[in-house]
């Protein structure tokens, strides 16, 4: 369990910030960047929990804790990533979780014929936002596990929650998708 008395330390003063086994990186190290990318995709899913309800809310409750899940793996380095790990790690069931919830609120829309745009409802929209910080982090993590071991678990969630992200606001718009238009001011 973690147990915070004191909120500042000072020791980030210097530009580097404590990992979880203790080690230290500089602030703008790609592990980093990665870890602190999740943390901000999963503040904009607290935004849009603001909108949702019921399933939906309870939905995206389950994606912040696994978002903590993933941010503490990504602040862990090692390659400790088999089932007997003790670190804390993504794993491939939560990945599996989000695939069969993208199959499920799938089932109900229509298939696309076009691209979409990012809006519609708060949710919608708020959604959108959350996708693409997701895929700022992969692309982060990616960017980390070019440099040292990454659990690809990890990096799996990751591009599977965006994927879910766009479905679930695709689902949040009832009346249909806002369509892009090629063209469509020129």
């Amino acid at each position: 369990m973690v147990k915070l008395n004191r909120i500042y330390t000072k020791t980030g003063d210097d530009g580097s910030t404590g990992l979880a086994d203790g080690g230290r990186r500089a602030k703008d190290d790609a592990r980093v960047a990665a870890y602190g990318t999740v943390d901000e995709a999963n503040s904009v899913i607290g935004m849009a929990r603001l909108h949702a309800d019921g399933d939906t809310d309870a939905m995206l409750a389950r994606i912040q804790n696994d978002l903590f899940d993933v941010g503490a793996d990504l602040a862990t380095p090692g390659d400790d990533f088999g089932p007997e790990t003790k670190s804390l790690r993504a794993t491939p069931a939560q990945v599996a979780r989000l695939e069969a919830e993208i199959d499920a609120l799938n089932e109900a829309l229509k298939p696309l014929t076009s691209f979409i745009l990012p809006g519609g409802t708060p949710l919608a929209a708020t959604l959108h936002l959350a996708r693409t910080v997701v895929r700022r982090a992969e692309r982060l993590a990616v960017t980390a596990a070019r440099a040292e071991p990454v659990n690809p678990a990890a990096i799996h969630y990751l591009n599977r929650l965006s994927d879910h992200l766009f479905v679930a606001a695709r689902a949040a718009n009832p009346g249909g998708d806002v369509l892009w238009v090629p063209g469509a001011s020129r």
